[in-house]
This record gives C-alpha cells, structure tokens and sequence, in this order.
C-alpha cells in the first residue's frame, strides 16, 4: 500500500462575505495506489487506510494499471433526464421569505411603534423606491442585511455592496459607492429599528429585555409595542383575523379579562395563541388540527400562525421546539415564498450525450473562449460565478440517474455483451468487487441484509456532468460512506470536511448564512447551496481538496460533508457502502433523521437487530456490541418508562415472513417524527391507523395511559439474548450472561399501587402465584381472560419474565383447551336437540385429541361427558369397518350409513361408507346398460373397460359382476388379433384379407377402425406416387421436385403398411438431389470438396454427361490451378504487390479458395503493422496527443511481428526508435546507481558543500533525464523511479541546508511532512535515514529553546539529553549546538539571581519580583526557581484580579483599579463631609460633593441644597411645584411613593463594591509583598468605611425610634441616610436594608398623613390592607398613625355588623334607630354607599300596616299606584281584569273600573318580589298617556300581577303623609316582558 505525493495546491477566490478575490490554498487529502494484491479485496482495503484517511474526511484511490473494466454503457442512444442548475445562485440568492409575510409583521410594528411614540395611530409610510424608481422590496432587504450581521454587520464588514447584488436582480457587476451609500440610508430609515426589535426577541435574554412592568418590549426611546399588537388583534384587527374555534375565542376573551392570569402574562404571551380546546366540532367539523399529524388533539401545545392560522404541535415541527418562541410566529409555508424558493428544477425532455456535449462546448467558449484554461482558471471563475460576481449562468446536471433505468457503467451480468468486448473480460468485471454495483454487498458490509433496490444506497447512481455543473455541500444518507468512480472525461474537483468537524462547518454555514436557514432550518439536507471553503477555513474549519481523474476512485467518510463541481464533460457513478466501523455513526445519523423528522432511507433498528442476528466477523464485533448495548438500553429505558406511566396493555407485532433480511416488508412509521417502527410502538384503539414510537407515546392521542397499548416486536430477553450472543467474542469473560449491562435487578422499575410503592418483578411474582391458584380451581373463563389481560404488561421484559410467558403459556392452553371441551360438547347437545336444524356436528378427532391429553392444562369438570361420546365413536368405527372388509350387500352397508349419521360426532369413515354405496350404485346401474346393449348391438369396448377396472375396487356381492367379465374375456380376444397387425406392418394383400375376416364381429374396437384407416391411406399413396414418378422428366425445376419426392417418401414411412413403389421413389429422389447440388453449386460459390463430392455422386448415378455436371468440372480445374500459386507464395514470401496481384485473379474463381482467406489475412496484416508503425515515428505531441504515453514492449512486438509476417516488410525506422530507448534506459539506470550511491552514504563530514554539489548536478541531471525521457512519449518504469528519485534528492537537499543555519520550526516541520509522501522504497535508504533522524533532533531542540514558539516551557535536563543524542549520528549543526549552550549559560546566570532575591527577604519586593519574571521569561526554562517566581506573582496577580471584579462587578473596564480605588476614597471623604456645617455654604453638590461652581444649577426649595444637572439627570424623578424644583430625594419623602428606578439604583448595590468584599480581600492579602499601592488604599477605604456605617446606622436608628405625629423628624434623619448612601462609593447590605426599611416605614406614615388630613373617604378593604401592611413593616403599636388606623378600622367594622343586622331585621328595629343609624355611617371616615342604599330602602313604609318591605305578596292599585299585602286587605287571589285600593274605590262610584289589559302589559303581582320605588318623573300627563295606551281592544284572559321589586326611597313628602295619616300614592314601575 502506497500513498501517493500531492498535487499541486489549488489557488481560488475566496467567497461569500469573505472578501472576493482572496486567495486560498486548500490541502490536497491523502491519494491511494493499492498494489494488485491490496486490490482484491475493497472493504479490507478501506479498512487498512481508514485511519488514515479518516480525518481527511475524503480521499482518492488510484486503481493498479491492469484496472481497466470495459464500456459498459452505450453512450450515443443514451437518453436522459437532466436538472437546470443556477449556479450564479447557490449562495448569493436572497431568503425564500414570504413578502407578504414580512410585510404584515412590519406594519404591525409601524402601527404599535407609531401609537406610542406619538400617541395615535397615522397613516403607515409608503414603501421607498430605488433611484430609477422601482419599488424597494424591503423583505428582500432585510434578510440580505440581516447575512451579513445586520445594519452594523454590514457597515463594518463593507458588504453593502453584496447587498445591492441580493437586492436588485438588475444591479451591475460592479456597484457604485452611491448606490450602497443610498441603500444604506434606506434600510437606516425603514428598517433599523425593526431590526433592534426583532434582535430583542431573539437574543437570550429576550424576556428579560422585552417584558417591562406590564410585559411590553422597550426599545431605546422608551416605546414599548407589544402590548399593542394584542390590542390591535382583538380589536381593529379581529376582523380579518376570524377564529373558526369559537370556543377558543371565548377562551381568548376570557385570557384577555384576567381569567388565566395577569395582563403581564397574557400580553406577551397572547401572541403565540396556544389552542386551549382540544377538539372543537363546529357544524359537524374537526378544529385546529395539526398539519403534521392530522391530530386536533393535545392543543394546549399546539402553535397557530400568525398569518394563516394553521395549527402545528410543537413536537411535530422540524426541528421541534421546547417552548412557545418569543414574538410572532409564521410557519414555514407562509414564512417561504413561492416564487423565491430554490431548487434544481427538472428540464421536461430528456437530453443526448451529443447534444449535452454541444451544451458544455457553447459554455466552456463563453466563459473562457478559445482559449484552454487551466484547472486553476476554471475553479477561480467558478467560485466568482457562485458568489455572484461574474454575472448570471445556469448549467445542465444529470444526477441521480437510478442505473437500473438508464444503465450501469460498469459490466453487469443482466446486461448483453458487446461484440467489441471480450465475454472472459465481461465476466471477469461483472464479478469484480471494485464493481460499484457489487460494492454494497460485498463481504462485511452490513447492507447485505438489505433486500430492497434503494436507488443510490443498493443500486448506484449515474452522474453525466458538464463544465460547473456542481454537486453542493452534504453528508450521505444515514452517514453512510459513499464510494464514485469516475469512468471517462474530465475531472471533479471535490471538497471535503472531516466528520469530526460536521458540527463545526453547520455552525459556521449557519452563521453565514443565517436569513437562508432561518427560512430553512433543514437547509443541508436539500443539497442546494455551496459555500467558499475560505469562509470555512477562516473560521477554524478544515477542509481538503481532491481532484478526481477519470479511472480514479473518490471515497467520502461517515458524516462528512462534500461537495465540488465538474471541470467539463465526464461520466461517473456512485453508490453508498457501509462497513461494520459504520454503525456508530448510523446511530448519529438516525438521531438526526428523528430531530429533523425526516423519513429515513432504512430502518437502522432492524439493520442493528439483522445483523446482529445473521453474525459478523470478529473485527465487526466491537462496533456492533457497542450499537446493540445502546440499542437495548434504550428499549429498556422506554418499556419501563410507559410502564411506570400506566401503560399495561402490550401485544406482539406479526412476524415477517423473511426476518434474516431488510426491506421484504416495510414497517409504519411514527406520526410525529416519521421513523420507522421495528422494535416498538405505541397505539390506541382511538387512532388505530395511527403510530407512535416510545418516545412520543404522550403525543398520540389524550386517552389514559390505561387505554393505550405498546406493540413490541423481541421480547426485552430475546433482544438481551442477543447482545450476549454479539459480546461473546469481545468480552474477557466467559459467561457472557453476566454482561453488565443487562444486569437490571438492582435498578428494577417501580410504581405506586394502591397507596404504596411495588416493584415490577414483585408484581410479577403476584401475578404468578394468583395464577397457579387459578390453574388448580375449576376453569372460570373471566378469571383466565383477567389474567392474561394482567400478564400483557409483563411478557415483553427480559429473562427474569420467563416464568411469567410459561405461566402465560399454560394459561393459554388451559382456557383453549377448556374452552374447547366446552364447544364440542355443545355442538352435541344442540345436535341432540335438534338434528334437523343443527347443520353442524363435532368431528370424532377433535374429541379424541381432547379427552387424550395426558396432564389436563386445566381442571374442566365436563371432560367424563366426552369421553363418553369418544368411546362410542370407536364402536361405531369399528362395526363399519367390519362391514367394508366383508364384502356386504349394499342395503346392510345402507342401514349401518343411517345409523351412523343419526350419531351425534361426525366420523371420518362415514364418508368411507358413503362413498361406498354410492359407487357401488352407480356402477350396478351402468352394468346393466352393458349387458342389454350387448342383446341389442354393438358394445363399446372402452365402456367395457371402464367396468371391468371399476369392478375390481368393489366391496359389495352382485351377479352382474360375472355376466360383465365374461362379456369383456370375448371382445379382448378380438383386439388382442388387431394389436398384432399394427406392431408387424402387413403388405397390402394380407390386410385385406383379414379386414374382410373381422367385418362380422359385434364389438366396436378401436385398433380395428385403425387398420381400416392405414389400408385406406396405403392404396391413396400407392396412386400418388406413380403418378409423380411419371412425370419427372418433363421438368428441370430440381428444388420443387427434390422438395415432393421427400414429402411421398415421409409420407410412405408413416403407412404401417408394407408397399413395392416406395424403392422407386426412393431412386428418383437422389438423382433429383444431385442435379439440385450442381446447378446451386454453379450459382453460388461453394468450396471444392462440395464440388468434388457433386461430381461424385453424379458419377455414381450415371448423370454425370448431363451439362451442369460438365461446366462444374471446368470451375473446378481453374480453382485447383489458383490454389497452388497461392500456397506457393505463403511458403516462399513475397512482396506486397504480388500478394494483391494474386488476389485480384480470385475474383473471376466461382469456387470458395481455401487460401485466399490466409493471403487477405496476411496482406492485412503487413497494412496494420505499417499503420502501428507511423504512431512510434511521430512526433512526441502527436503521440501525446492520439493518447496517451506508448508502451516500449509495443514497440518491441512490432519488430518481432515484421519478422513473422509472409510479406517482406522495412523495419530501419523503428529499430533506430528502439535503440534510442535503450540508450535512454541506460543512462537513467546509470543515474539511479548514482543516486542510491550517494542516498546510501553512512556519514555526512563536517563540510557538506561537497555532498550538496554531487546531489544538486544529480539532481540536474536527473532532471534533464526525465524531460529527455518524457519527450521519448514511451511509457518507462524507470521513468516513475527517476521521479521518486528526484522527489527523494530535494528533500535530501532541503536537509541538508539546515545544517548550516538555525531554521523555523514550521519550516521543520514542513520537511517531516513531506516525508509521508516520499517513495517507502528510497525511504530505506542510509543517507534519508541519517537525515530524518537529524530533522527530528533538530525538531526536538528547536521546541527546547526558550524563546522558542511552543507554548510549554522545557526542562534544563531535556537541553542536556538532546545535546547528548546529538554525539551519536553524524549530522553537523554547528549554529542549532552553539544556540542550545548559549541557552543554558543564560538560564544558569537567572537562575542564581533567582537565589539570591529569596535568600534575602530584606531586600524583596512587589516591584523587583516583577523585573524576575520580565528577565527569565525569555532566557529560563522550565526549573523551580521559575515555579516560585511565577506562582507568588500569580497570586498577587489574582488577588488584584478578584479586586478588579470586585470593584467592577458589571463587566466594565472603565479604568485601572488603582483609580477606581482612589475614586472610592474620594466618595467616602466627600460623603462623610457633605452635611457638615460649612457643607451648604462652600457650594458642594449634595450627591457627587464636587464644586458647585458660578453656574445657574437647581436648588431644592424644600433642603436647600444645590445639585448638578448631570447627577440629578439619571434618577428622573424630581417634579416642578409653582415653578419651585424639588430634589428627587425630597419629593419622594414629600410624597411617600415608593423610590423610583432611579433613586433605588442610587441606594443600591448597582455597580458599586460591597463593603464585605473589600474587607475580606485585605484580610486575604496580610502577607503579601511590600510596595503594592492598592492594597494600601484597600485598607484606607476599609476604615473609612466603618466608621461611614456607624454614623448611617445610629442616625437610622434615631429615625426609626420616632413614633409620634410630626413626620419631620423622621423626614430630616432618613433625608441625611438617603442621601449619604447615594453619595458613597461602597455598598453595605446591612446599611442599605435599613434604609430601604425605615423609608417604608415613612412611606406607610406619610401615606396615613396624608389620608387622615385630606379629608376623602376610602373603601373598608382599603382600610385593611393599610392596617395589614403597616402590622407587616413592623411598625409599633404605639405609633400615632398605627393607632389611628386602628380606631378606624374598628369602628367601621363595629357599623357594618349593625347595619347588616338591621337591613335583614324585617322592620324590628325602631324607626328613629335606623335614621340614627343612617346618620352615623354619612360621619364615618370609610365609603358605605351601599349599606346607606339598604337602610334608606329600609326605612320605607307600605301597606294600611305601614310596615317596611318583608317579602310578602302585595299588589298596586292601578289609580294610585299604592301598594297593599294581600292578606291586610283580605285578598286571596289576583283580580281577573284591574284593582283599585279602598281608598280610590268611591271616586268611581262604588263598581269596579274594568280596563282592558294589552297582551304585553306586565303583571302586577308576584309572591317573590316587592314593589318598585316610584320614579320622581311621574306625572298625571304621564299617568293619562298610560291609561289611553292601555285602552287597545287587544285583551288577555289570564292575567297575572307584576310584583317585581321596586326602589324604594326616603322623602320628605312621605314623613307629612304620616303626620296627616293620608295614604301616599306611588306609580308602579313595570316590565315590558314577563
């Protein structure tokens, strides 16, 4: 196995974003020879240089010389179909976004934007347009800008250019600097603020940036939008945005009331409308149902889009999601947009190879004209034609042709052989393992189990490709390795990432292209977009290049991403393979195909499970073991966890017919992520079409676990069985049942039952002993059927299940077996009882079998019943059978058949029986009928016949038997006479005479009707023939005469009858033969031994003087004399014209010449030579150029050819080419002596220039030789030895020049690289040796030195062993020797400085530790004085690092820690002098204690004190009072609301150090060096500190003690803390909870104050929760406020329960008490609106009682209006018609006024509700309108009186009617509906 040198590196133009026209090299990967034995076997071959290949990800195999498989594939009637390929747009194309869409999310956020920014809704801006006037597509725009990293990306990265190209399908090649300055400002205007919205809602702290106090999105300017775009959907909006759930609007209305949760939560989350209803049937229709797996069910995590308003399930989206994303969602059909989407399309007619090469010639002279480009050029134009920026193309791609359909190119068994092709070669290549289409079930792979044709992974794919014609960027199905030859044409150049990279290069493909996978999240797995491999190497990702030749072999790797394009025209195939290493990543690949829910080619658990089943060879063993274990873990993992979960029903999946092989039968497949179900699956008897694998059992349906059933495949023991079976052979132990990993009684699963937890196997163990009880009870079919049902959540565990599947089995048998005792002995019951309705009895084998079972499975008690029934069975067979062996009559056997069919139990001999009597009928019948034909006539003897051979199977007593076998005896006498004449051939008189003999017989015999007909035939050929023989001289047409005599002869044969005329016949017929031969001979050539042989025979029959005899004798002397020259010449030699003289006298020979083929075989022979000769005498371009290098041993054949030919041929020319190339192979075998001479040398002296001259003029002459021998246009061996050779010289030589000089590492390292790739047969060689060993010194030292690159330090002791190493080879380095001492003698002079500074601890400081390390970084190596150094600075170092993130706890590096320090000390000096008393008067400012200055600043009208506008500007808080300004920390004490942002961040930790931590870090740092200013100040600060916290506690403590009604004292105290915390540059936790605390303390007082002074009254719950609130802040009993809100709260609770009372006291209570009552709730401090309401309603009197309203019926009178009880004016019952009060009655004149009521005039009294207080717009005018409407004919029989409560109220006019005792009349108030 070889390893062949690189190619030369590819040079191309960097892509996307990258900055065009950059030029990058791509490594070559690793090529390949295998010699011929390393060919025989692929896979073995793959398996050898996998290692190292592999990480690679790609290589090429260059096939041995004797590889060469015939043209299988006819390439000019090939029709195919082709793919029309952009290339201009595999990578610069826009997002396949949806414009409409983007516009409907862009609008909202206008409108939302606009309302807040200005307060109202304007009209939304019109779209820009470009500078000629088109329209902007702004969706385009921004996911173009959005590439390239957004606005900033952009602008940074100078792309706007590449987003002019992606924008305007029209744009120049080369954009203006005003066109991207324009496009620039367009996007700033349109779409920039868009852009921070949506990067809030996708950052990872997008709810934390979006949700605000009310969950709205901030931006910048304070606007916040989301809460609007809720409010336009459910208002404006809702409109064009129609539910088709109704329920879910309700819901949705509800969500929006506060039913499901605060507004906080539904305003951003109301966006993602999650369905709450699972099913909705709205007129009969299923709602929201997932678009995935047509389910409606699970809707609570069901996603609705924002457009179209389907719905998806969030675990059936590809990928699935977690959880609801932020912001508005649109599914992917309306998120990508018809019209941009991209794809190969297929051209609709089907394409030649010709014209397809017309294609690519067209396309190669427009991209490169008549010039020939190089590989470079074509890969440079390629990628400038990818990145758009060389204008539009589009190219044709015949990919993925399945080769069953259009053919292979390689030989195939199937296919028929060409006529130019060699069957052994066919053959030889149809078996051929390196066949592509055996490569998939060679031996080891695992796709040998596959028994289905997958295009492209069982059956390869033919690829016919054209000049950039491109294959894009991706990895194999299922990560499979693929393998692609390419047959003829120019070459691939591939790319190939490693697969340990495949994460990597995803992430950097979708970091560069992020709008097209934000379109496509799936986006690799189309196979439509490429991307420069200078993107991917600047972004850490290797990839490597293959330039694949025709012949050549290119193999990819599991999970390697590929692509590449074609170079022109060319021919290739693949197919995908799979090794056993491939199963691990078949595992990724199946993960994968789950995630993204794609269906998957193949199911990777039954390969696993066939393939393990079917065996692999010991190498295969560890990756399968690995595959199978994880399989299993898995399977177990998920039974247990569904068992665990409720699911208890399991049954097994049918079997498949053909187990051991994959794709006979295709399993379902899961609803939600589409996988293939082998294993197992869950199902339920709602969805039953539908499954679901394990992992998905939740998403099925929304039944009960209970209801659900797991279908399984293998038990858990089968499948563990066969991982043992699998780990045999790769595990130490020797029982491979103690296999760890199946060993799960430890972590056995367990659940709750009943109250308590249980495990599986005790379970079980239940399970078994109730079911050995039900084995030994009476067999109970519901007991037997329960426990089968509880034994199904058992049967699919492993081996500790066993004895519950025997157990299941016994139980199974027993209830079969039992029940069916039980069946037949009910069908025999029901025989019983009615045998003529009863069509069906039990069979007599069925009971036997039954009732024979030794061991009964189970206890049946009716078993006595049917063995009963079996022994009389027997009997009854028994006398049958007796019968039929005796011979009995037929009516005995008829009696027996009756009784036998009155037996309940159906015997088989009963049918014996029956059949009996019923032939023995029939043939009685039909011997009659013989025996009367034979009285009458004629008898048949067929007939005959047929009764005798029927007579002998009879088992019954007859006379007509004897009568018929006499009969029989007579007529076979007759035939017997008859058969002997057709066997003897009588003549034709004796058949005559014996016809006439049995003319008298009465039998009708066959054999003698067929004597009759040969007499017949005999006498009509007799006259035939005498008739033809006549006339045979009349005619001369020999073919037609030949043609009859032969047809009468046949015909005589076939007589049987003997006649004289037949010899006559016979005669005539070869005399007409060879007359037929002479005339054909004298038309048609033939050769002369026919001619002889005619001639012969003619002679033989005395015809030989008729003509055509005679003229063939003359053909044949001419043909005789030509043959001898002929001869003559091939045995002499001749020249080449008397060879074409002599065959030009043939052409008048009517004979076929035996030599004339030998004379025209030997004339073209001499041509050919000529011909082959004039391709050795060209020149070398014309040898080049007609194919190829020439063989020398062709050469050589044709000098030996000449020689053997029969033509005198001239051979000068050639022998001068042959001595040339024998003088040439000398002379390059001369100078590879030389060569190994000098690579064989043992020592290199001290002065090399000697050695490096002989090895450069032998390089120069080897250089000169090889040029020499190429320009010869012969192929040498010796040519690929002088290549090696001069490979191996210039390696020498580069090694040889670092003796003299010291060399850079990588240039070193670059030298031991190339190693790989020199010949192994020079390798050996001294001199290399000698060398390599050197530059491996030299590597080793030049990683020693100190300054060297290597980032580990080396050790002094390594210096001294590598000088050590270097005194045993013979390479001089004198420099590399000399450095390496200089670099000891440095480090030893460090190294005693080092002792010296610790040995004086006087005299050590921060500041000289620091100028050790500077010194021996560069000079020490790696020693403990280093060690010591490095680690007391690096803890110095970390000390001052933690006090940095101390000090800067927000990330920020806003300065040196010894500035922030000194800025600490400066806040703390400022905050503990700023309330002195000279504080006010220097003019500092309150907050930052800086000079105020002679500027105009505020000044608090409340403290005086005067503040900066930038300190005071962050806290917002401040307010304007009569043009006076408040300070924030006043107005907030003025005010009591709680500290806004602002002031809060000021007291706060926010961003300064805690107190703590400085504390604790000078603490830390006792012992640390002199000399470190930081820890100084840190100390400093830290008592400065202390005492600041003491005077801030006991001024908080003073304010916190005050309980008493004045508020300022405790406002001045706090307004000192307040605003001495905020100045300080420390945080004390302690300080900062007590102000906060003692401010909420004030703010609950000042809030009292407030209230108690203001004069409002408050609700009762208000009063409460300040009670409540101020008993949680710990405010004092004692306190002023405390006691007055409690005094209140009790009052108002004490007239609440007394007002309660007396509302429901029905009148109890005194009149004056109520008004005194009332009168006390209007003086109280608290709102009581609605109990006043109650006790004025109850204050109202009614009725002749005057009592207040107590439920009881009354009724109005219809002229007054007052209301009356029933019962205090003896009224039982309403009036039919109207009812005046005793008042009102004499005003009428003592009757009744009958008014007509309206049918829709209300009633006027009820037994639940009181009257209605009159309202105080009632007038007579009013009343009189009422009583003219009342007046309508319209009349009703029935009528009821209204008695609806009314609204009682309190006047003045009522107390004088009750000083006067009137009655006080009142209007009623009545409905208008009942």
């Amino acid at each position: 196995m070889g390893k062949d040198r690189p190619l030369p590196t590819v040079a191309t133009a960097s892509g996307c974003g990258g900055g065009g026209g950059v030029v990058f090299s791509v490594p070559e990967a690793p090529v390949f020879r295998p010699t011929e034995e390393e060919f025989t076997d692929p896979l073995a071959y793959v398996a050898r240089i996998r290692p190292i290949a592999e990480p690679y990800g790609i290589c090429r195999i260059v096939p041995p010389p004797s590889w060469s498989p015939p043209p299988a594939l006819d390439i000019s009637s090939l029709y195919f179909p082709t793919k029309r390929q952009p290339i201009h747009r595999l990578l610069a194309r826009p997002a396949p976004a949806d414009p409409d869409t983007f516009l409907l999310d862009y609008r909202r956020f206008l409108m939302a934007s606009s309302v807040h920014r200005r307060g109202r809704k304007k009209a939304l801006p019109k779209p820009p347009a470009l500078s000629d006037g088109r329209p902007l597509d702004l969706c385009r725009l921004f996911h173009a800008v959005k590439r390239f990293g957004g606005y900033d990306g952009t602008c940074e990265g100078k792309h706007w250019g590449d987003v002019v190209r992606l924008v305007d399908d029209k744009a120049p090649r080369h954009v203006s600097e005003c066109a991207k300055h324009v496009l620039a400002q367009l996007y700033y205007e349109h779409l920039y603020q868009y852009e921070q919205f949506t990067n809030r809602l996708l950052s990872p702290d997008g709810k934390k940036a979006k949700q605000g106090v009310c969950g709205e999105v901030e931006f910048d300017d304070r606007t916040s939008i989301s809460g609007l775009y809720d409010g336009r959907r459910n208002g404006s909006d809702s409109g064009s945005r129609k539910r088709r759930n109704p329920i879910h609007r309700k819901t949705s209305r509800m969500a929006s009331h506060g039913h499901y949760g605060s507004s906080s939560d539904t305003s951003g989350k109301q966006k993602k409308r999650m369905v709450d209803v699972m099913v909705a049937v709205v007129n009969g229709a299923m709602d929201q149902v997932c678009e995935q797996c047509n389910s409606g069910l699970h809707g609570d995590v069901m996603l609705l889009c924002d457009r179209c308003d389907k719905g998806w399930h969030l675990y059936c989206l590809s990928p699935p999601l977690e959880s609801v994303p932020l912001g508005n969602w649109y599914c992917s059909d309306c998120m990508n947009s018809d019209r941009n989407c991209f794809g190969f399309v297929h051209r609709r007619k089907t394409c030649l190879v010709e014209t397809f090469q017309r294609f690519d010639e067209r396309m190669k002279k427009r991209w490169f004209g008549q010039k020939n480009p190089s590989r470079v050029q074509i890969e440079k134009q390629f990628w400038e034609i990818v990145e758009g920026k060389a204008g539009e193309l589009e190219v044709m791609y015949g990919s993925d042709l399945d080769t069953s359909i259009y053919g292979s190119g390689f030989p195939r068994l199937c296919d028929p052989v060409p006529s130019s092709v060699n069957p052994d070669m066919w053959q030889k290549y149809c078996l051929s393992p390196w066949n592509l289409n055996n490569f998939p079930n060679l031996p080891g792979s695992v796709l040998r189990t596959v028994r289905d044709n997958i295009a492209g992974v069982m059956v390869p794919w033919l690829y016919i490709g054209m000049l950039f014609s491109s294959f894009c960027w991706h990895i194999e199905d299922h990560c499979f390795y693929s393998i692609n030859y390419l047959h003829w044409g120019e070459p691939k150049c591939w790319y190939g990432v490693p697969g340990a990279e495949a994460n990597s290069f995803e992430q950097v493909m979708r970091n560069a292209l992020p709008d097209l996978f934000d379109a496509q999240p799936d986006l690799l797995f189309h196979l439509v977009t490429m991307l420069n491999p200078s993107i991917l190497q600047a972004n850490g990702v290797p990839v490597y290049s293959v330039m694949q030749e025709p012949g050549n072999f290119v193999i990819t790797f599991p999970r390697s991403f590929h692509g590449g394009f074609n170079l022109g025209l060319n021919c290739a195939e693949a197919v995908n393979f799979a090794p056993a290493d491939w199963l691990p990543h078949g595992g990724i690949g199946a993960e994968l195909y789950r995630l993204y829910h794609k269906a998957p080619v193949l199911s990777h658990e039954e390969l696993l499970y066939v393939v393990a089943k079917n065996g692999v060879d010991n190498e295969s063993l560890p990756y399968l073991k690995g595959e199978m274990e994880r399989l299993f873990m898995k399977e177990k993992k998920c039974r247990e966890e569904l068992w665990i979960n409720g699911i208890v029903k399991s049954s097994p999946m049918p079997l498949k017919s053909n187990p051991n092989f994959i794709g006979s039968e295709e399993d379902p497949t899961c609803i939600i992520c589409r996988q293939y179900l082998y294993l197992s699956a869950v199902s339920c008897n709602c969805r039953l079409p539908s499954y679901v694998c394990l992992e998905h059992w939740k998403h099925l349906c929304e039944c009960s676990p209970e209801k659900r059933r797991l279908l399984y495949r293998h038990t858990l023991a089968e499948l563990g069985d066969l991982v043992c079976v699998v780990s045999k052979d790769s595990l130490p132990w020797d029982n491979v049942n103690q296999n760890p990993i199946l060993l799960n009684d430890v972590c056995a699963p367990s659940k709750k039952v009943k109250d308590h937890y249980i495990s599986y196997t005790q379970l079980a163990e239940d399970w078994l002993s109730k079911s050995d009880l039900i084995l030994h009870m009476p067999f109970l079919n519901t007991a037997y059927a329960t426990a089968l049902e509880d034994a199904e959540q058992f049967l699919w565990g492993d081996h500790n299940m066993d004895s519950v599947r025997n157990m299941m089995v016994k139980l199974t048998e027993g209830k079969k077996w039992a029940l069916s005792v039980r069946k037949c002995l009910s069908k025999i019951n029901d025989f019983l009882c009615c045998k003529e309705n009863c069509s069906e009895k039990v069979s007599y084998v069925e009971i036997k079998d039954l009732a024979a079972v030794r061991c009964n499975p189970c206890c049946e008690p009716s078993l006595t019943q049917l063995q009963v029934y079996v022994g009389k069975g027997e009997m009854m067979i028994n006398e049958i059978n007796n019968a039929l062996s005796s011979r009995s009559t037929v009516d005995y056997l008829e009696t027996l058949y009756s009784r036998a069919s009155e037996f309940p139990v159906v015997l088989d001999e009963t049918s014996a029986l029956s059949s009996e009597i019923s032939s023995a009928k029939s043939w009685l019948k039909r011997a009659c009928y013989c025996l009367e034909q034979n009285k009458l006539g004629i008898v048949n003897t067929d007939f005959l016949n047929k009764l005798k051979l029927e007579m002998v199977h009879l088992r019954v007593l007859s006379p007509e038997i004897d009568l018929v076998s006499e009969l029989w005896k007579e007529a076979e006498a007759w035939r017997i006479r008859c058969q002997s004449y057709l066997q003897d051939s009588p003549g034709l008189m004796e058949l005559e005479s014996f016809l006439l003999l049995v003319d008298g017989a009465k039998f009708s015999i066959p054999e003698l009707n067929l004597l009759k007909q040969r007499y017949s035939g005999a006498c009509s050929w007799v006259n035939h023939a005498n008739k033809t023989v006549g006339h045979l001289f009349e005619r001369n047409d020999y073919h037609n005469i030949v043609e009859e005599l032969t047809g009468i002869l046949k015909d005589g044969e076939s007589l049987g009858v003997k006649v004289d005329e037949f010899l006559i016949v016979e005669k005539e017929l070869k005399k007409s033969f060879c007359r037929k031969q002479a005339s054909e001979a004298l038309a048609t050539p033939m050769s002369m031994e026919v001619v002889k042989e005619v001639l012969k025979e003619a002679f033989i029959l005395t015809i030989e003087e008729e003509q055509p005899f005679v003229d063939l004798s003359h053909e044949l002397k001419n043909a005789i004399a030509w043959e001898e020259k002929a001869i003559f010449i091939l045995e002499q030699s001749a020249a080449l014209t008397e060879f074409e003289d002599h065959i030009r006298c043939s052409e008048n020979i009517r004979v076929i010449l035996p030599s004339e083929l030998d004379m025209k075989a030997e004339l073209a022979t001499a041509k050919s030579w000529m011909d082959k000769c004039q391709a050795y005498l060209r020149h070398r371009c014309d040898k080049l150029a007609s194919g190829g290098f020439l063989k020398v041993d062709g050469l050589k054949d044709l000098i030996d050819q000449a020689a053997s030919t029969k033509v005198i041929l001239d051979t000068s020319a050639i022998n001068s080419v042959l001595n040339n190339i024998i003088e040439w192979e000398h002379n390059s075998t001369s100078l590879l002596c030389n060569s190994r001479t000098l690579l064989h040398l043992n020592v290199i002296d001290s002065t090399i220039d000697p050695l490096k001259r002989n090895l450069e003029e032998l390089q120069d002459k080897t250089n000169a030789e090889l040029e020499k021998g190429l320009s010869l246009g012969f192929e040498f061996k010796v040519l690929y030895e002088l290549k090696d050779s001069l490979l191996t010289l210039g390696w020498t030589l580069s090694a040889l020049s670092f003796c003299c000089m010291t060399p850079l590492l990588e240039d070193v390292d670059r030298l031991l690289e190339q190693v790989v790739h020199l010949p192994a047969s020079l390798l050996d060689c001294s001199l290399a040796k000698l060398l390599m060993r050197g530059s491996s010194w030299l590597r080793k030292a030049l990683t020693l030195l100190p300054d060297s690159e290597v980032s580990v330090k080396s050790r002094l002791i390594d210096v001294e062993n590598i000088l050590a190493e270097y005194k045993e080879f013979a390479v001089p380095y004198p420099m590399m020797i000399a450095k390496l001492e200089d670099a000891i003698e440095n480090h030893n002079s460090w190294a005693e400085q080092c002792n010296a500074f610790f040995m004086l601890p006087d005299h050590q400081s921060w500041a000289g530790l620091l100028t050790l390390r500077d010194i021996g970084k560069p000079v020490a190596f790696d020693c403990s004085e280093m060690d010591k150094v490095v680690l007391e600075i690096k803890k110095t170092e970390e000390w001052l690092s933690q006090c940095h993130c101390t000090l800067f706890p927000d990330g920020s590096d806003s300065g040196s820690l010894l500035s922030a320090l000194l800025k600490i000390r400066g806040s703390m000096d400022n905050a503990s002098m700023l309330y002195t008393a000279d504080c006010k008067q220097k003019g500092f400012c309150a907050i930052c204690s800086c000079d105020i200055g002679d500027g105009i600043t505020p000044r608090c009208v409340i403290c005086q004190d005067r503040y900066h506008s930038s300190c005071i500007k962050p806290m917002l808080a401040s307010a304007q009072v009569a043009h006076e300004w408040i300070c924030p920390f006043c107005f907030h004490l003025e005010s009591g609301d709680p500290l806004e942002n602002g002031l809060h961040e000021k007291i706060s930790k926010g961003n300064r150090p805690a107190l703590s931590a400085l504390i604790g870090l000078c603490s830390f740092a006792k012992d640390f060096y002199s000399g470190i200013e930081e820890l100084d100040l840190f100390e400093e600060i830290a008592e400065k500190a202390h005492n600041f916290k003491s005077y801030l506690m006991q001024v908080l403590h003073e304010a916190d003690s005050y309980h008493g009604e004045d508020l300022n004292v405790m406002r001045r105290s706090l307004l000192v803390a307040l605003k001495a915390t905020s100045a300080a540059g420390l945080y004390d936790h302690q300080v900062s909870c007590s102000v906060e605390s003692v401010f909420s303390r004030y703010s609950w007082k000042k809030r009292m104050h407030i209230l108690l002074r203001g004069g409002k009254k408050i609700s009762i719950q208000k009063v409460l929760c300040l009670d409540n609130e101020g008993s949680n802040l710990g405010i004092s009993g004692e306190d002023f406020f405390k006691l007055e809100i409690s005094k209140i709260k009790e009052t108002s609770l004490q007239w609440l329960a007394k007002a309660e009372k007396t509302t429901l006291d029905s009148g109890e209570l005194a009149l004056d008490l109520v008004y005194g009552l009332i009168i006390e709730g209007k003086s109280l401090t608290v709102h009581v609106e609605k109990e006043l309401k109650l006790l004025r309603d109850r204050s109202v009197l009614y009725c002749i009682c005057r009592k207040p309203y107590d439920n009881r019926a009354m009724i109005a009178c219809d002229q007054c209006d007052e209301w009356y009880h029933f019962d205090c004016i003896k009224l039982h019952e309403p009036p039919r018609k109207t009812f005046y009060c005793p008042v009102c009655r004499p005003i009428n004149g003592g009757e009744f006024i009958s008014l007509p009521c309206l049918a829709h005039d209300d009633d006027r009294s009820t037994t639940e509700a009181g009257p209605h207080t009159p309202p105080g717009s009632c007038d007579e005018a009013g009343r009189l309108e009422d009583i003219q409407w009342n007046s309508s004919p319209w009349e009703k029989s029935n009528i009821r009186v209204d008695l609806i409560k009314p609204v009682r109220c309190h006047s003045e006019t009522e107390d004088s009617w009750r000083e006067s005792k009137r009655v006080f009349h009142r209007t009623a108030r009545r409905r208008s509906n009942f």
